[in-house]
């Protein structure tokens, strides 16, 4: 078995498979994306890979399996030395992981309260993501990228979720783009490179997949 024989256990609009698929991308690294039908039945292929959670992605690196996209991208980079997504000083290394915590613990979740929501409760939850988006414009500065002038880890970690982002708009009535537009620039700037215009879905197919978890959860 090659170093680099490397399966990806995938569902294709989940925004943390997408930024692992980004991060392959962006090494030239070669894998397969196997859909995982998260909803019907999991595969015992998962299950056994990452049995605490359940859930994708699961990176399998000559078998082995990492969990946690964040965790999976910090794998990817150590393990393919170049180009580099991580900065090289250690002090670079701890704001990136810092910020990408931040994106986890925050991005998500004040998100999919948005398509969760209606009335007072939408926008409640719209301004929190407003507020959550402009305290990461504060984290990158003048900057092209959240590293500097470089596309990194924490755009990465970021630029999956952004798949959401159009659902997020049509569900509150808002426009990222005019909210944070400093976000929406950065935003412009991802989707033209070639590891982000090949893997993140059409936002019409988002949209539609969101309104369906809407219907589902009584919203719609």
């Amino acid at each position: 078995m090659s170093k680099d024989d490397l399966v990806l256990l995938d569902f294709w609009v989940s925004p943390f498979s997408l930024r692992v698929k980004i991060a392959l991308e962006e090494k030239g690294l070669s894998y397969v994306a196997r859909e995982e039908d998260i909803f019907g039945g999991k595969s015992d292929l998962l299950l056994k890979s990452n049995p605490i959670y359940e859930k994708v992605p699961v990176l399998l690196h000559n078998g082995k399996p990492i969990v946690e996209s964040a965790n999976i991208v910090y794998y990817i980079d150590e393990t393919w030395a170049s180009p580099r997504l991580l900065p090289a000083c250690a002090y670079g290394r701890s704001r990136a992981r810092f910020w990408a915590d931040f994106i986890d613990k925050k991005v998500f979740d004040a998100g999919s309260s948005i398509w969760k929501s209606k009335g007072e409760e939408l926008e409640s939850a719209k301004k929190e993501f407003i507020d959550v988006l402009k305290k990461l414009e504060g984290a990158m500065g003048g900057k092209d990228y959240f590293g500097g002038d470089e596309f990194g880890f924490v755009d990465i970690v970021l630029i999956g979720l952004v798949a959401w982002f159009d659902a997020y708009e049509k569900c509150g009535g808002f426009k990222i783009e005019e909210e944070c537009p400093k976000i929406g620039s950065w935003i412009k700037k991802c989707k033209k490179r070639e590891s982000v215009a090949k893997i993140l879905p059409n936002p019409q197919q988002v949209c539609e997949f969101v309104g369906m978890l809407r219907k589902g959860h009584g919203i719609e």
